[in-house]
């Protein structure tokens, strides 16, 4: 009989306890792993493109790379901001700094400062590291659980594909008239 009394205040302790944490559990927004890997991703490649971009406002030898690494730089920074608000709202932690692939491009790239070599592999890093990140933000749009965070990767989207635009085919195009042209031109 005591064994059947125990039972029934375990029983409802544990009913009294899950309603007190029902509602606070209701506020929490849930992500999946697959959110908080876009989160964490998206925050990785923002630190590591405003990198490129300081690298690229000192290192580069066209005034063309130079304007589009101002522009990167802004957005990035931008977007890094937002990534960080829904990173916060959510409760994901982010890393601090770019993977050790990125930071090894980067040096790379630092290798051939002040010469045209250093430009082409610029514009050929950026244009292939905008596709990895449309093709990230679209896996998240389709497939991510989190409302923020697919909200999140449909605002950061057309940041990223105009970004994509001024760097496509590793070619610099820093205006519309520049970017009409190379599509006239076949580049």
């Amino acid at each position: 009989m005591r064994m059947r009394h125990q039972l029934a205040t375990a029983v409802a302790v544990l009913a009294v306890s899950g309603a007190a944490i029902s509602p606070a559990l209701a506020t929490c927004p849930r992500t999946s792993s697959a959110d908080d890997t876009f989160l964490r991703t998206a925050h990785r490649g923002n630190l590591a493109e405003i990198a490129m971009a300081k690298d690229a406002g000192k290192n580069a030898t066209t005034s063309c790379v130079k304007r589009v690494a101002k522009v990167l730089l802004r957005d990035h920074m931008k977007m890094d901001e937002e990534v960080k608000r829904v990173a916060d709202k959510v409760r994901t932690s982010l890393p601090n700094s770019p993977t050790d692939e990125q930071k090894e491009q980067l040096a790379k790239l630092r290798a051939k400062a002040h010469t045209k070599a250093y430009d082409v592999a610029w514009l050929k890093a950026q244009a292939a590291g905008h596709m990895k990140t449309l093709d990230l933000i679209d896996h998240e749009i389709k497939y991510g659980h989190n409302d923020k965070v697919r909200h999140l990767a449909k605002k950061l989207r057309p940041t990223v594909a105009t970004h994509l635009g001024l760097v496509h085919g590793g070619t610099c195009h820093d205006s519309d008239k520049n970017h009409k042209a190379a599509a006239v031109n076949g580049r």
